[in-house]
């Protein structure tokens, strides 16, 4: 898209996503647009239940999102449970099966292994420093998947190098704790009201400083503008997940020519990008 109209004004968001939406804990998605190497933070949006996040994920283009959900599983239990070893027909097996059953089958798969080495991970997963996508608490990141990318599937969004969709909708996997933990190792966030404390909002304030200066793993200024509060006094961190996926996605999008910034990788797993 370099060159076109859409390339000063390319719509960049960042998507905090949950395995279960509500009122209290919504999907949270920041919105803006690149400038030079500042993401100048437009919007923050909460959505409430699924039905809302894929009229979302419908709305025309063009726009790039960071979703911050696993879009795959690794290849190595793919091929141990005898799945699909292709996207489209892994997502499709996968959606059909419910959360406890994806329970019952990861955790069989992890039973039988040794301790220290209970999940598989995709190749993405270690310079990410993520969760395997196998994992169904803390995070729960096994249903985040089981949710959200069979939306994508369905509304009709390029998932890059895994789905040809909409070439104005495009979906990169994004992880914020990433870029959260290039600035520091301390906790930010709770979605408990007892650690909801001081130290952990200073934290909080120190992202949001340092994304501001530039000085951390991507360099692209964020300029919060208006919104600039709301991400240091959310204590649940989800306005400043998603702006962090929004940097992401600035990122990726500087990179368009690229590949987004993405290595060569696996195209069952996926990559996670700024890894």
């Amino acid at each position: 898209m370099r060159g076109s109209k859409f390339a000063r004004h390319m719509k960049l968001h960042g998507i905090d996503f949950t395995s279960a939406p509500t009122r209290r804990k919504a999907i949270t998605i920041a919105s803006g647009e690149l400038d030079g190497d500042t993401y100048r933070l437009q919007s923050l949006t909460s959505l409430h239940d699924y039905a809302a996040f894929d009229a979302w994920l419908r709305r025309p283009g063009p726009w790039l999102g960071a979703f911050d959900f696993p879009f795959s599983l690794p290849r190595e239990l793919i091929e141990h449970l005898g799945w699909p070893t292709r996207w489209e027909p892994l997502i499709r097996h996968v959606a059909a099966q419910t959360r406890a059953e994806l329970r019952a089958t990861f955790k069989a798969f992890c039973d039988a292994r040794p301790s220290g080495g209970k999940f598989a991970h995709r190749a993405t997963d270690r310079p990410a420093g993520s969760s395997s996508p196998m994992k169904w608490v803390n995070p729960p990141v096994a249903y985040m998947l089981h949710a959200g990318v069979p939306l994508l599937l369905a509304a009709g969004v390029t998932v890059y190098t895994l789905h040809a969709g909409d070439p104005h909708r495009i979906a990169l996997e994004g992880y914020p704790g990433m870029v959260a933990r290039s600035i520091t190792r301390a906790s930010y966030k709770s979605d408990e009201r007892a650690r909801q404390t001081p130290e952990r909002r200073a934290m909080r304030e120190l992202i949001v400083n340092r994304l501001k200066s530039g000085d951390y793993s991507l360099g692209i200024r964020l300029d919060a503008g208006a919104h600039r509060a709301a991400l240091v006094d959310d204590a649940s961190g989800d306005l400043l997940d998603a702006a962090l996926c929004g940097l992401l996605a600035a990122w990726g999008w500087q990179r368009r020519d690229a590949r987004f910034g993405l290595p060569e990788f696996d195209p069952l797993e996926g990559w996670i990008v700024g890894a």
